[in-house]
């Protein structure tokens, strides 16, 4: 895992990662239910489909949209068990440990946080 400060610079350099933004329903949604129920859905999305030690959709277990958490997922290479390995540096092929789920749902809450000052 890595420290939240270099992941965030490390994305920022990436034209794809940087061009998911919250906007429309998902948006909507997120100001409706409020951050802490969010992130709770993040912990579920997280335990169902990144957790597993086998996922047998991995690389497309994770919509573009529909849910604020999944634009975060992309956002922050969150979204697949190849992504964390490249840019978090937790290995594939075994269970996520909860330190390593709990790091990843700070990692999308800050990256939540972080959109949501930049909107009106």
């Amino acid at each position: 895992m890595r420290n939240l400060d270099d992941i965030f610079k490390a994305l920022s350099k990436s034209a794809f990662r940087s061009k998911f933004h919250l906007k429309g329903k998902d948006l909507d949604y997120l100001r409706s239910k409020s951050l802490p129920v969010i992130l709770v859905h993040a912990q579920d999305f997280i335990a169902e489909r990144l957790a597993p030690a086998v996922l047998e959709n991995d690389g497309k277990q994770t919509p573009f949209r529909g849910h604020p958490v999944f634009v975060a997922q992309h956002a922050t290479a969150c979204c697949c068990r190849g992504c964390l390995q490249k840019w978090h540096y937790i290995a594939k092929g075994r269970a996520l440990t909860p330190a390593e789920e709990a790091y990843i749902v700070a990692v999308l809450e800050r990256w939540l946080l972080e959109e949501t000052k930049k909107l009106p």
